[in-house]
């Protein structure tokens, strides 16, 4: 199994950090780390930003810190960008869209169990960047067919290149927007959805998983062909056990699960503790197993993770490290308890 499972740790990659230094200190404390996105750094290091990088028809204003799209500048620069499609350069993320990305590749990590990188996925990216008329370049069946293939591309050339310091690397596609799709609003429904969502794993290498914060339909992700789901489920820990039925032929599949359990905004962290967080994950497990998911299979099959990223803590990145360090000793006291390890 390429991913890991065990009760592990991993994170989500962005983080409230300025120090790059410190960042990466703080992700390599992870079993499976990551390069850390900062947003507050500078606004190249936002996953939107990074994610649009020599994609035609961006126009990207760092004074206004603002992201948009404009359809004439994108048939003026497609033709060039077709030109280069064989060139992994066009698909890389460059040092100055990420401070950190290229300092985590010259690292020795081939002793880790698993590393991983990640990308905004295509629905999250489709419905955030707006076109000159305010529409969401996912509602266009030229730009978006265009966006899916080049999205994968950008997955597949990080993938390769993370493969050559560690066997075992694998990728997150962050998919916030996909929690929208089940909205009357959105304008881009779950059927469209699915189909674009197999075109685009159709063309990913693999290991590949999603990552999301939200509340989404959970059949329609954990029957996406994916090699790993990561969710908040301390947010969710009421809703997600529902779904027995599609987690069984998750974990039938062979997917991995990481558990997002510990929360990292200022308030929900300090209500909670080792003790509450233990027994929240263990509920939804006992749930699971006893409508038959079985439970040696599942931990097997299983990470532990933060709930979320966070920006906005009053401490910056205090919280988010207290969070950090409070996974590892919940790994560690589950995989004693369940493991024996």
């Amino acid at each position: 199994m390429p991913i890991p499972g065990n009760l592990l740790t991993t994170a989500m990659a962005v983080m409230p950090h300025t120090d790059v230094d410190r960042a990466i200190e703080v992700a390599l404390t992870m079993d499976i780390p990551y390069w850390p996105q900062l947003p507050r750094l500078n606004y190249y290091e936002d996953m939107y930003v990074q994610a649009a990088e020599h994609f035609p028809g961006i126009v990207l204003n760092m004074e206004k810190q603002t992201l948009k799209f404009s359809m004439d500048k994108f048939i003026d620069e497609l033709e060039d960008v077709m030109a280069h499609f064989d060139s992994p350069e066009i698909f890389d993320i460059s040092p100055q869209y990420s401070a950190v990305y290229h300092r985590f590749l010259e690292l020795d990590l081939a002793d880790r169990p698993a590393i991983r990188g990640q990308l905004e996925g295509p629905v999250s990216f489709g419905f955030n960047v707006v076109d000159q008329d305010d529409r969401p370049i996912l509602f266009d069946d030229t730009v978006r067919s265009f966006m899916l293939e080049f999205m994968a591309k950008r997955v597949n050339v990080q993938l390769q290149r993370l493969k050559k310091m560690n066997d075992n690397a694998f990728m997150f596609v962050d998919e916030p927007g996909l929690q929208f799709l089940f909205s009357a609003m959105s304008g881009y429904g779950d059927v469209k959805a699915k189909a674009d969502m197999e075109v685009f794993f159709d063309m990913i290498e693999r290991p590949r998983g999603v990552h999301l914060c939200g509340n989404p339909d959970w059949d329609f992700l954990l029957n996406q062909d994916l090699d790993i789901l990561s969710l908040d489920v301390y947010t969710n820990k009421d809703v997600f056990p529902t779904y027995v039925a599609s987690i069984k032929r998750f974990l039938d599949r062979g997917g991995i699960l990481a558990w997002g359990i510990v929360p990292t905004n200022f308030e929900p962290f300090e209500a909670e503790n080792l003790a509450s967080l233990t027994e929240q994950l263990e509920s939804v497990w006992k749930r699971l197993a006893d409508k038959g998911v079985d439970m040696d299979q599942m931990l097997s099959q299983s990470l532990i993770s933060p709930a979320t990223c966070c920006l906005v803590n009053p401490d910056k990145e205090k919280t988010v490290e207290k969070g950090f360090a409070l996974v590892k000793k919940l790994s560690e006291q589950l995989r004693e308890k369940w493991l024996r390890v």
